[in-house]
This record gives structure tokens, sequence and C-alpha cells, in this order.
């Protein structure tokens, strides 16, 4: 069951007209208004049937424990089929909901329910406090009866090379950690206001939002197009580096498997599910295709460790509405995604260091500052504290240690890294996991030294989060005021020269200078419109150019030029062969690929 908690002033509603599968009422039950209320929107799913009682008791329980944080005055439970995909048969769903009125009564509540089936007119007020708007997924399972008071928390410290440092006793001269740390502790920033990517990413052509699909779903103009495919190129390489093999697997997968559904479950109200016959739901990650692909392989322990690779486009999570912004939280993202299949901890520990490695390569080469949260359970932790204390001394600063007191999820140890954004928030990139349930659970095996099945210990790495995030970064960070000019990597900028010809005279010469340029895998274009130089040079730099060339009769003459550097502000005489060995250096060992748009800028669209 899907349901929305809203914390009302006043709901009124008026029953309007009635559906096929309406429920017979009253004429009094045919509008109401009720103030001070918790508003419980309801969709009942077909999971709910296998089990009607048991999901009931967990949405009352649910809806006790929010009246008694909100101190609302009464229920009002409100049949909304708008909030899943996978709804029940009516009569089910009437009859469910109707066990609920009675349990709710039962519990002392002051419950009401509204009619089943009639097309509503309703009117609500949202309170807006941090507890007003609360999206639940209800089942059937039993939850854990402990005390609340009797779970232990994580522990949280510094962790510097070998050297454990409590949080108040450490001396921050990093201000991304100490925002991090406060963040991860709930001191920090409050995910309010809009981070300034946002204005960039439209300012420079690169996305934006389409209004006409679905929340958190963006479009891209071809530069911005441009700059994903670079960065899905630049991490292939490096996981094929790596001993990975690329694969590609189905973006739908049925829950009725018991497998997939109880992997699922870990993401709780944010699978995306769509409305068929069958129970599907979008992957929000790679893992059920490559579970599936080597649960399906033969594999012995000479195959280990085994790496598979995919990027997905898309995957997806159905965030809530209010949370998706820009790049930094979408329902449809593109998401690098290894996992390594590994026959013991001693082969996943190697694994995790080089993986490690990789990612924080990431950071160099995008010139991007990472700050690290190295998260482990008790247990694991007291075994492997030595080799942790290695991986920390590898990253060489310090990082957010989290110690759980036993494991909750299919992780036993991860390590995440995270840029912090201009309000001084965390923007979720690379991670590596070490997962000790999923082999099991998909029965994937290979066969040992002596012949004897065994699951292996699996590895999740995203060696830079999302594409989308590792381009939130790198706007976010163009909006630091360190006196730098802001710019992305020049082997990722759109266009990297732009030459400026005076007149219509140079023209022929500035398309000459042109092809030698891209012959060296260099995208360059030319601006041949009728400006005067100097708002040339004003519109190349609003556009971050890396390299900018005015082109006049003088540089006919002596083949030399004077080349704008963005990065360093300079003006450096330069011959063709000088700048085009100047860029190759920034491109080397980096993707390439060619203009995605017209070379000369009057035939460009503007799509802004």
């Amino acid at each position: 069951m899907r349901v929305l908690l809203i914390h009302s002033d006043y709901l009124n509603y008026n029953v309007k007209n009635k559906t096929p599968i309406a429920e017979e009422i009253e004429d009094i039950k045919k509008e109401g208004k009720f103030d001070e209320s918790l508003v419980v929107f309801t969709a009942v799913e077909k999971e709910d049937e296998k089990n009607p009682q048991g999901v009931v008791k967990n949405l009352i329980k649910e809806i006790k424990k929010t009246v008694e944080q909100v101190k609302a005055e009464k229920v009002i439970l409100y049949p909304y089929a708008h909030l899943s995909s996978s709804l029940c048969a009516p009569k089910a769903a009437v009859e469910i909901l109707k066990e609920a009125e009675v349990l709710a009564k039962e519990e002392g509540l002051d419950v009401y329910r509204v009619p089943f089936g009639w097309y509503k007119a309703f009117e609500i007020s949202c309170k807006g406090h941090p507890l007003s708007e609360l999206s639940r997924t209800i089942t059937a399972e039993e939850e854990d009866e402990e005390v609340e008071e009797e779970k232990i928390p994580s522990k949280w410290i510094i962790l510097d090379g070998d050297e454990l440092t409590e949080i108040e006793d450490f001396n921050f001269q990093n201000k991304d950690l100490e925002q991090l740390v406060a963040y991860e502790l709930g001191r920090g920033s409050s995910d309010e206001g809009e981070p300034p990517h946002v204005k960039l990413m439209r300012e420079k052509e690169l996305c934006d939002y389409e209004l006409t699909s679905d929340v958190g779903n963006l479009k891209w103009y071809p530069k911005g197009r441009l700059v994903r495919d670079l960065l899905s190129d630049y991490v292939y390489d490096l996981v094929v580096d790596l001993g990975a093999m690329p694969i590609e697997t189905p973006i739908f997968y049925n829950l009725a498997n018991d497998a997939i559904r109880e992997h699922a479950a870990k993401f709780g109200e944010r699978q995306y599910k769509t409305d068929t016959k069958k129970d599907l739901m979008l992957r929000f990650a790679c893992c059920f295709g490559a579970f599936r692909v080597l649960g399906d392989s033969f594999l012995t322990w000479k195959n280990l460790p085994a790496k598979v690779y995919e990027l997905s486009t898309y995957s997806f999570r159905f965030e809530k509405k209010g949370e998706c912004v820009g790049l930094k939280r979408l329902r449809a993202f593109t998401m690098p995604d290894m996992h390594s299949f590994c026959a013991d901890i001693p082969q996943s520990l190697a694994e995790f260091d080089a993986q490690v490695d990789m990612c924080v390569q990431t950071g160099v080469d995008l010139d991007v500052n990472y700050e690290a949260i190295f998260r482990a359970t008790q247990d694991f932790y007291d075994e492997n504290k030595e080799w942790m204390y290695d991986v920390a001394k590898r990253i060489g600063k310090p990082l957010l240690l989290e110690i759980l007191p036993e494991r909750k999820h299919y992780w036993s140890c991860k390590i995440d890294f995270a840029a912090i954004d201009y309000l001084g928030r965390p923007i979720e990139n690379p991670t590596v996991q070490i997962d000790v349930e999923s082999g099991k659970r998909f029965d994937i095996n290979y066969i040992d030294e002596t012949e004897t099945p065994q699951n292996p210990i699996i590895l999740h790495c995203s060696p830079t989060g999302s594409i989308e995030r590792v381009l939130c970064s790198l706007l976010e960070k163009t909006a630091a005021e360190d006196g730098n000019a802001p710019m992305l990597p020049a082997w990722l900028d759109p266009t990297q020269v732009r030459l400026l010809p005076i007149g219509e005279q140079h023209l022929d010469y500035a398309n000459e200078l042109a092809d030698k340029i891209a012959a060296a895998n260099i995208r360059v274009d030319i601006d041949n419109t009728n400006e005067r130089v100097g708002k040339k040079i004003r519109n190349a730099s609003k556009e971050w150019i890396p390299y900018i060339l005015v082109i006049g009769d003088n540089e006919l003459e002596n083949g030399t030029f004077q080349v704008n550097v963005r990065e360093t502000g300079e003006k450096v005489d330069m011959t063709a062969d000088e700048l085009i060995a100047e860029v190759s250096s920034q491109n080397e060992g980096k993707p390439f690929r060619r203009l995605p748009l017209p070379r000369n800028i009057s035939e460009r669209i503007n799509f802004k």
C-alpha cells in the first residue's frame, strides 16, 4: 500500500460523479469538512491482497505514530489511486479500507473514511512543517519489535590514517569535511534553496526540466549531451582498464520474482513502478541485470574476481516531488555501475583497494574535491580495522568513519565520496560497497578448488556516481568565489577553441585554421556573426570557452595569434602548432568526441 500523510489545517471534499466501481453511500457522505486532521491518501496495491490483515495492522501502526508526532485531532482515510500503478481489485481495496477504519476506531482514533470510487473535488491546506508531508510504503511484513530505546546508534569519529579523533575534539582545517560531517549528523545546511547549478545548466544550454514528462526527468541539449557522453566514455575506459566486461540489461524487472522483490524492498517507496498487468519496476541500479547475467553463467574460482559493467541510461528512483532539483536529485539518471564477484573477503578487500584508487583518481581528473565517509559494521571493523586504516592512508586526508552496531543493509562495509555544493550540502558521487547478501539471494554460484558450489561476495562500484551528479559537482564548483574564472575542464568543454575573424576577408583563413585544429581532435568553432570583436570576445567568455583567438590582418601575415587563455586569464602569443600542442596536452588520456553543433555560430539554434 502506498500512502501520503498530510497534516492539514483543513480538508474539504464534495462528491461529483459515480464511477463503475463506486461503493454505495448515504447522502451525508457526499461531502465533508475537517479541520486539524491527518489526511491519509491511500492506494491499495495488488500485493496487499495476499495479507490484508497484516497491511491494515501496519497501516494503523504508522498512522498512530504520525498522529502522536504531529498532534492531529482526527484521521481522514482518503482513497487516492494515483499513488500507485499496481492497484488491487476495487472490491478488495474497499474491504481493506473498511477494515482499516474499524481498527483505527478500536485503537481510539477519531477516524473518517472518504467514499471509494467516486470522482471528488477537494481542497486541502498543508501546514508546511517538517512532518506535514510524509510518503510511506506499507507492507504486511512484521516489523522488528525491538524497543527504540534499546537500539544502539552508530558511532561517528574522524579517521586520519590510523588516528581516531572524536568529532568534538577534531580541529577542522577543511571546510568541506566540516560541512559533510555536520550534514551527516543532522547539524548542517537544510535542503531548502535552489543550488546555483540549476541556473547554470540552463544558461549554458546543457539541459533543462521537461515539463511534459514526469518530474525529475530532464531534456538534454547538444552541448549537455556531449558532456554526458564524454563522461560516460571516461568511465568506460576506467573500468575496462580495471578488467570489467561491459554488458547491457533490461530496465524493467518483475517484482513477482522473490529475489528481485526482496532486493527492491531495500528502497521502499523509492520503487518506480509501471502501470501494466505485471508488477513491474523500473530499475534503480544495474544490480538486477548484473546478478542475473552472472547467476546464469558457469563460474569457477579461476574466473574470480569477475567484473561486469553497465552504464544505465536510465536508472529510476521515485524521489519525492519536492526533492527533485536540477542535476542533484532526479527520478531518471545515468549511472555507471560495476559489479565485481569475489571468492572471499581477502579477494574483496584487494578489489576494494583498486576501486577506491579509481574513485579518488576521478576527483583528480575532474578537478573536484571529494570528502569521504567510510562505513562498516562493528564486526567488520573489528576484524579489518588495519586494512581500513591503510585505505584511509592512501586517500591521504581525514575522513568521517561510521561504525554501525550491526548490519542493517546488504553491505558490511562501504565508502562514499561526496563533493560539497555551493550551499554546503553533499553531492553523493563515487561509492564502493561490499555486498554479503546478494550472492545467496540471487543464487549466484561459483565452483571452488574442491569443486564445491559457493556464493560469491559482490562489490558494487560507481567510479563517479551518476553522470548527472558529476556535472552537478562541476557546475557547483564554478560558483565558488575563489578568484578563478568559472569553467569546465578543457577536455569536457563543448567548444575548446573559438576563432574570431574580424571581417569577412578573414573567414577563409579562419576555416583553414579550424580544419587544421579539428584534425588534431580538438573541438573548434568560428564566430562568423556581424558583431564587433569586443562583443564576440564577451560572448565567448560567457560560454566559458577555454581558448579564444582573434584573426585579423596581422595574424594572416605572421601566423602568430594572441590567445586568451581562460584558466590563467593571460593573453599568450602562440602559433597554430603551439596552440594545438597546448590543447592536446589538456586532452591527453581523455576521451574525445566531435563538435555536435554547426561550426559557424551564425547557423546555430538558440535552445534557451
